[in-house]
């Protein structure tokens, strides 16, 4: 190996440390529960291969990116249930579901999160896998299930195909970060600024109206209640941006206000 080649070694090494500083430094310090996890390269990897939101990102933002990726695979359990096996693949996916709502807040992570529970295909809520009456796809858990999420193996994938209306990871995450002040009801108190609720109210009773009476393209689980709307909602955001903004350009900025942290941008 010529010096070049070492020297490109350092470099890489050294950057690498960088952004797990900054990763520890900014977005938590929850206990490391995973001590091995998949490489930078394949965590990149996957991503490049499935994740469209890293993939319209900058190059350091894309470095950014994979780190957050990595500390939540370090600090989060990924748990196999009922019988399904999963791959590094996986868990890169779930990580990424995780990283893509709060990509933009760097001081804010999933501590009231402690593992995955990845299920074979769909459960009912008594996260039966096998009676015949079941259709849920995904799950933040209460009670005894208290900081787990259940995600179906299935539902996961398809929310990271090229053809899909939606990503039930990224769903379930945005219920967490709902969650986060206590209560799951479509209003992100840690995230939305206190201007922004009103205009968001509003926005989102008209919405619900107009999907209920079939006047939007806004798939109709969105109308259940406003926490299933902020849900549904997002993951178009994320999932569809532009479609979203020529669509419904209010609901597109208001959103846009939400994940996009202002404050942080204004001090960097």
């Amino acid at each position: 190996m010529d010096d070049r080649a070492v020297w490109m070694l350092v470099l890489v090494f050294l950057i690498g440390a960088v952004l797990i500083y900054f990763v520890w430094k900014k977005v938590g310090n929850k206990k490391i529960v995973n001590s091995i996890i998949p490489s930078t390269e394949q965590i990149q990897a996957v991503l490049t291969a499935h994740v469209g939101f890293f993939n319209r990102l900058s190059k350091d933002q894309q470095e950014v990116f994979i780190s957050r990726v990595a500390y939540f695979l370090r600090t989060t359990k990924i748990s196999p249930e009922k019988g399904v096996s999963i791959t590094d693949e996986h868990r890169v996916l779930v990580a990424a579901s995780a990283t893509i709502p709060l990509f933009h807040f760097h001081n804010w992570s999933y501590e009231n999160l402690d593992e995955v529970l990845i299920y074979p295909g769909t459960f009912n809520e008594k996260y039966n896998t096998a009676e015949e009456k079941r259709n849920i796809l995904g799950m933040v858990g209460d009670g005894a299930m208290h900081r787990k999420m259940i995600l179906s193996l299935p539902a996961l994938l398809a929310g990271f195909s090229k053809n899909s209306d939606g990503n039930t990871a990224i769903h379930e995450f945005v219920h967490l970060i709902d969650k986060a002040d206590g209560e799951v009801d479509g209003i992100p108190e840690y995230l939305i600024p206190k201007e922004l609720i009103q205009p968001w109210l509003e926005e989102m009773h008209q919405t619900i109206s107009a999907i209920r009476r079939d006047k939007s393209d806004i798939r109709d689980y969105a109308a259940t209640n406003p926490a299933e709307f902020l849900a549904v909602v997002s993951e178009y955001f994320f999932q569809k941006p532009k479609l979203l903004k020529e669509d419904h350009p209010e609901l597109y900025e208001l959103l846009d206000e939400i994940y996009s942290d202002k404050m942080d941008a204004e001090a960097s």
